[in-house]
C-alpha cells in the first residue's frame, strides 16, 4: 500500500509540473501562484522551475508559526514539481495560434486537476502552499475558501506586479480547479483497508 502511494504521489507531481509547463506555453495567464512564480522569474533570471521549487521550500518556513507539520508528499512536492516543468518546458516549443492554445490551456487545466487529485488522494503529506492554507485556517478561525482567496489573491496581485502573466487562463483555472478536484480526488484517494477483526 505505502509504495503504491509514493507511486502515484511521483506520477501526480510530474503531472503537475506538467499541466504548469503547458499552461506557460499556452500562453493565455496562469493560475495565481504560478503568475507569482513567473513574476519572480522574470525578476531573478531564475528558470521558473527553479523559482518554484525555491518558493516552496521558503512557504515551508511558514508553517513553523503555523503548526503544520511536513510529510514525505510535502517533501517532494518542493523538489519534483518544479523540475518537472523545467524539464517539459526545455522540450516544448512557444505554441502560435489561438485554437492550438486554447487546446493547450484546456489540456493543462483537466492535467492539473487530475495530478492535484493524484498527489493529494496518495495521503502522504499536502503541498507547501495547501498546508499554508489549512494551517491559515487553524490560526484565524476563517473558513477554508476565504483563507484560501486571501493567499491566493494576495500572491496573484504580487505575481501581476512583477510581470507574471494574468489572462483568460487565470479566470479559466479559478472557475475550473475547485471542480475538476472534486472530481478526481475520490478517483484517486487511497483508503486504508479496514482491518478484519478475529473471531
Amino acid at each position: 500500500m505505502f509504495i503504491r502511494r509514493v507511486i502515484q504521489l511521483q506520477i501526480g507531481l510530474v503531472l503537475y509540473g506538467a499541466s504548469l509547463a503547458l499552461m506557460v506555453r499556452a500562453n493565455l495567464g496562469l493560475n495565481p501562484w504560478s503568475v507569482f512564480h513567473q513574476g519572480l522569474s522574470e525578476l531573478t533570471g531564475l528558470s521558473l522551475g527553479l523559482v518554484v521549487n525555491l518558493v516552496g521550500a521558503l512557504v515551508l518556513l511558514i508553517w513553523i508559526p503555523l503548526r503544520q507539520k511536513p510529510g514525505i508528499g510535502t517533501i517532494c512536492n518542493v523538489l519534483v514539481i518544479g523540475t518537472a516543468a523545467d524539464a517539459i518546458l526545455a522540450v516544448l516549443p512557444p505554441i502560435v495560434g489561438w485554437p492550438a492554445q486554447s487546446a493547450l490551456l484546456v489540456a493543462a487545466i483537466v492535467l492539473n486537476g487530475a495530478a492535484t487529485g493524484a498527489y493529494i488522494g496518495a495521503g502522504l503529506g499536502p503541498g507547501p502552499r495547501d498546508g499554508l492554507t489549512t494551517g491559515g485556517v487553524r490560526v484565524t478561525g476563517w473558513e477554508v475558501r476565504w483563507v484560501r482567496m486571501s493567499v491566493e489573491g494576495l500572491v496573484l496581485v504580487l505575481g501581476w506586479s512583477l510581470g507574471g502573466a494574468i489572462g483568460l487562463g487565470t479566470v479559466a483555472y479559478a472557475l475550473t480547479n475547485g471542480p475538476l478536484l472534486q472530481i478526481f480526488l475520490p478517483m484517486f484517494e487511497i483508503r486504508a483497508r479496514p482491518r478484519l477483526r478475529s473471531a
